[in-house]
This record gives C-alpha cells, structure tokens and sequence, in this order.
C-alpha cells in the first residue's frame, strides 16, 4: 500500500556511544565487581566482565524515540499509528533500525453536500407521558407489608428457594430471605410469574427451564424449585397532587394537566437531541459511502486498542476490571477485539471524512472561537473550563474538537 513507509535510520559515532555510556551508568549502579564498590566499577572493567553486548538491549529502549523521531523529520510523515521496529544492525560504534511507518491513506471523497438526508420530527406520545408519570410514582412508592392476601405482580415476594436438576441439589441454586420483585425478570423466564397466587408459608415446585445461554452445566437443562413465601410486600403509589409535585422539584405545578405539559417538555427535549444526534450519524454514514479509503489493519488494530482502553477506563469508576467484564458477559478479549472491528472501522472512517472536508474547506477558527468553545462545552458539562481543557488534553484537542463541529456544520448545509 502506498500508506506503508520502510524508513532505515542509523545512530553512530558520539550520538550512539552517549547512548550507551548513558546505558552503561545505570546498569552500573545496581551492580558489584570484585575489588569496586557497588556502582564503582569503570566501564572498560564492566564490559570485560559482562561485555558489551549487556548494553545493547536497554540501548535501543533509549535509542528508538530517538531514531524514531529523526526518521519522522528526515522523511516529513505524520504516522496513523505505531511503527513495526527491526533491528537492523548493532555493534559498539552504531545501530541501524528499520521503521515501517503507515501514515493516513488517501481519502478519495466524490461529494459531501446535499446527501438527501432528512431530519426525523420527534413526536411526544400521550402513551410515553403517562408512562414517565408511572415511572416517577414507582420512584416515590412506599414499600408495605401485606398481611393477607397473595403474591401479584409488581409486589415483592420474600422467599427462601433451592434448586435441584435430575433431583440433585446444584452449587448456586439456594437463597435465604430473598428479597424478589415479581415482574421484574431478574430470574429464569417463568420463575415469577409461578409465584403468582402463592400466600405467605406456603411452599411450591416451581418448574423451569434454563436458557441456552445459561453458565455451561446448566445450559438448557429441565430443575426444579422449591421455594417458600415468607412475606409479602407491595407497593403503594403516591397520589397525584401538589404534595407529590414538590416532591418531583415542580414547585409550580398544581394539576395533573400541567405535570402533563412539563413531562411533554421534558421528553421533547431529549427526543430532539437524539433526533440531531441521529441525523448527523445519518449524514455522516451518507458522506462515507461516498468516500474510497483503503484502511490498514495496523490502523484498525490501533483504534481497537484505543476502545479496548476507553472500556477499560469507564469500569475502572464503577469498580469493575476487564477481567469481571468478559466474565459477566461470557466473551474472551478475542471476541471482544474481533466484535470491535467494524465499529473501529466506522470510526475511522468518520474521522478521515470530517479531516477531509475540514481541508478541503480549509476550516480553521481563532484562538478567541476556541476559548468560546472551551467554556461552552465546560458549561454542557458542568465543570470549570480549566478542567475541561485538561480532559480534552489541551486547547489543540479542543480546536480539532471545534473544527470537527464545523465540518459536521458543513455536511448539514
């Protein structure tokens, strides 16, 4: 591919014998010679021991950014992701490393105006209001103790259960005082909706089948429950007055009819922020299958790492590793990377379109339009533009963040 760059680079003569005197200095000072004190030995008695050729492996970790960077110049490339190294030669007077450096493919981009993509109008259903009502009842529900009556749905059944396959008891199957909302689907398809009816102390053999995707030794397979309803608790919703509005932060709301209005405002607003976000996801897919680039894999394996570590940063907040991850879903790093590729394509691609509508433009903003837009997105989220400025990684990032709104600008045009 014409992406694909073989630059060779040689270190020599004083550039490489600082390198490895520099080397020689710290490997030194953690080790002892007979006759020196610790880190004392000279050099020419050091490499008589170990011989030179104990330098060179740390030698390159120093030499490479070195290298690297002197091949970047000399050449003028901007690489799209990390270099494969070769050691090409070394001995004590030089080294000479091979680079393969891909930088951005061509982007061949027909057109990127007038897509005939159309807006979706967001419309706010009586059935969505009276559904977000209920939810925020649920919310504010009191938990009561039933002293009567039987499980129904929506109530919260107290049981004790184990479970038995073939009539043999398995590891997991067993709770005590559990507490389980029956509509809730947090069992196996079929566990609650068998408790309907039971009244509290009595005991009942609940049949059900496990899922295909079910943990390996339970997959499919017929068992049985025994389970005992020991309490009964149900919730009751608040009523729909002024006291409950308060309560939802509506100080001035006195009717149902004008919850009704503020839910309706509420819902509109999100529906027309998902109905842009759509259309400029719409529009930017209409602007790739009008583009040609051919993509590296080395490229793609990149942006996959990248994901892989974005994922890894935002279970890290919540506590969560990557290894409880693939074992809460099942899945393998393999899987994962494998299953990321097209995303990683996609997400490729969409930044090679707007860089390149942002050339072909010749886009560019102030340093006054990057400070406005650092403070206007530190007050969409909420937090000091100093701050904001050092989540994006500096005002460079945040003037290709604003020159990316401006592409996207274009292709709405």
């Amino acid at each position: 591919m014409k992406n694909v760059h073989t630059i060779t680079t040689t270190l020599k003569d004083k550039e490489w014998t600082d390198i490895l005197d520099d080397t020689f200095k710290k490997k030194n000072s953690n080790v002892t010679i007979d006759g020196f004190r610790k880190g004392k030995a000279p050099k020419d008695v050091y490499i008589k021991k170990f011989g030179i050729e104990s330098l060179y492996m740390d030698a390159v970790d120093a030499a490479l950014p070195k290298a690297y960077t002197k091949a970047l110049e000399d050449e003028k490339l901007v690489p799209a992701c990390e270099p494969k190294v070769d050691i090409k030669e070394i001995d004590k007077d030089h080294i000479t490393l091979e680079f393969t450096i891909i930088t951005k493919p061509e982007v061949k981009l027909s057109s990127y105006k007038n897509l005939g993509v159309k807006k979706e109008t967001p419309k706010v259903t009586k059935e969505e209001i009276e559904s977000e009502i209920a939810s925020m009842q649920n919310r504010f529900a009191e938990i009561v103790v039933k002293e009567e009556g039987t499980v129904e749905k929506g109530n919260i059944a107290v049981i004790d259960f184990e479970g038995f396959v073939d009539g043999v008891a398995f590891d997991g199957g067993k709770g005590t005082d559990y507490p389980l909302e029956i509509g809730s689907n947090t069992f196996i398809p079929g566990f609650e909706d068998a408790l309907i009816g039971t009244k509290i102390g009595e005991t009942r053999d609940v049949n059900v089948k496990f899922p295909e995707n079910y943990v390996e030794n339970l997959k499919g397979k017929d068992a049985t429950f025994k389970v005992t309803v020991k309490g009964i608790k149900a919730r009751v919703l608040p009523e729909l007055n002024e006291e409950f509005y308060k309560d939802l932060g509506y100080e001035d709301v006195k009717t149902k009819e004008e919850l009704e209005k503020k839910i309706e405002e509420h819902l509109m607003e999100h529906k027309k922020e998902d109905a842009e976000n759509k259309y400029i996801d719409d529009l930017i897919k209409a602007g790739i299958d009008k583009m040609t680039v051919e993509i590296n894999d080395e490229i793609v394996d990149e942006e996959v790492n990248r994901m892989i570590k974005d994922l890894s940063s935002r279970l890290e907040m919540q506590g969560v590793t990557l290894e409880n991850y693939f074992q809460f879903t099942n899945t393998t790093m393999e899987q994962f990377k494998e299953n990321a590729r097209p995303d990683a394509i996609n997400r490729i691609k969409s930044r090679y379109l707007l860089d390149e509508i942002i050339a072909k433009e010749k886009i560019d903003a102030t340093e006054e339009e990057v400070n406005a837009h650092a403070e206007s997105q530190a007050k969409k989220y909420q937090v000091e533009t100093s701050e904001l400025i050092q989540m994006y990684g500096g005002l460079d990032v945040v003037k290709y963040d604003l020159l990316i709104h401006k592409a996207i600008e274009i292709l709405e045009s």
